[in-house]
């Protein structure tokens, strides 16, 4: 009989669906799984809404104390889908009852608390993933190869972006993700650290940081709807060293007028380069500056790659190899890494020792735009 694995779902908002979806349709993306899993309980902060949750979505136990799901015995994993300023003594909790974990990014709000939490989770032997989807995409599969083989050459300077235009309304209120007291920054933690993730990801360490934050609109209406005055960042402007020598620019923004959720990625190194954009999936932009140019260029210039949703076998037979990827395939992939790794003991990656390393440059990134000074790590 296959293995069953129980998750208690912490959240119920925009991530918390697509955690529980990315669930329910791993059968049908990796039909040779030797391992079953489901959602066995919700959390949420009505008793209302996590009843009508598990009455819609067929969950089976509807709670407003994540420590009923944490301590429960036959729950094995908790996924954490709730505000970042929750995560630390959520994580430190699930630690203790012996809980493998699944946390949504940013790990914390704190370095200290991060690597902490990290620790603890490495001394206690739990499986723990951080949930950083982006790496789930085959253009960003192919990158990497394309990078690790040595084909660009040593990295020069890169450039990435991630932009949205949520904040650029001043009349819209402002949620929770632009209000630091919860959030724990504002937009460098939320899209900053799936930034920050895949430079690192595909570039190694960074040696030293510059940061400028920016609001615009430093006057909105709350969620209450009374006048609030902005205490997160709106947008985040970065210059990075990595330790390979690499030098580059970050810009995250929700203030960018005629964006969606526009992720892109730029590396230029000696021998050649890539690019990617999220909005764009099927396609990895390669150049190789070592084929000779010719009469009229020859064969050299920019080749598109076209990775689509080639998932290595038998992940990419659903729905099949030439179909156009889209933003919950990632998630998908991402959910399915962390049960792989989990039901075979296997080190987990991404792991909370990641996060906590994105939470460090996060942190530092912080430290510049507090001082105006550089930050070395």
């Amino acid at each position: 009989m296959k293995k069953e694995y129980k998750i208690g779902l912490l959240g119920f908002g925009s991530m918390g669906k697509t955690h529980a979806y990315s669930v329910s349709v791993l059968p049908y993306y990796h039909p040779e799984m030797d391992f079953n899993v489901k959602i066995e309980g919700v959390c949420t902060r009505s008793q209302e809404k996590s009843e009508a949750v598990c009455e819609k979505y067929g969950f089976s136990r509807a709670v407003t104390d994540e420590s009923v799901l944490i301590n429960s015995p036959d729950i094995d994993i908790i996924d954490i889908c709730t505000p970042n300023c929750c995560h630390a003594d959520t994580l430190r909790a699930a630690i203790k009852a012996g809980k493998a974990i699944y946390c949504e990014k940013p790990i914390c709000t704190t370095y200290s608390d991060a690597i902490e939490i990290a620790n603890l989770a490495k001394s206690a032997g739990i499986s723990a993933s951080m949930v950083f989807n982006n790496r789930h995409y085959p253009i960003v599969m192919r990158a990497k190869e394309i990078i690790d083989s040595g084909a660009i050459g040593k990295p020069v300077s890169f450039h990435t972006s991630f932009l949205h235009a949520s904040c650029t309304d001043p009349e819209k209120p402002a949620g929770w993700k632009q209000d630091r007291d919860i959030c724990g920054g504002g937009v460098l933690f939320d899209l900053g650290s799936h930034v920050i993730d895949m430079l690192t990801y595909l570039c190694g360490e960074v040696a030293d940081v510059y940061g400028r934050s920016q609001i615009l609109y430093p006057i909105r209406r709350g969620r209450d709807g009374n006048t609030w005055h902005t205490n997160a960042d709106e947008a985040f402007y970065m210059i990075c060293t990595m330790t390979s020598g690499a030098v580059g620019t970050i810009d995250i923004s929700k203030l960018t007028v005629g964006t969606n959720d526009d992720f892109t990625f730029e590396l230029y190194g000696t021998d050649g380069a890539i690019k990617f954009n999220m909005m764009d999936p099927e396609w990895l932009y390669y150049y190789d500056a070592r084929i000779p140019e010719g009469k009229h260029g020859g064969d050299r210039g920019w080749k598109a790659i076209e990775c689509i949703g080639r998932y290595p076998a038998p992940g990419g037979t659903f729905p099949n190899g030439r179909s156009p990827v889209g933003w919950l395939r990632g998630h998908i992939e991402s959910m399915y890494n962390f049960l792989y790794r989990l039901d075979r003991g296997m080190e987990q990656s991404p792991s909370l020792y990641d996060g906590a390393y994105v939470q460090k440059i996060l942190d530092a990134a912080y430290k510049s735009d507090d001082t105006g000074m550089k930050i070395t790590l």
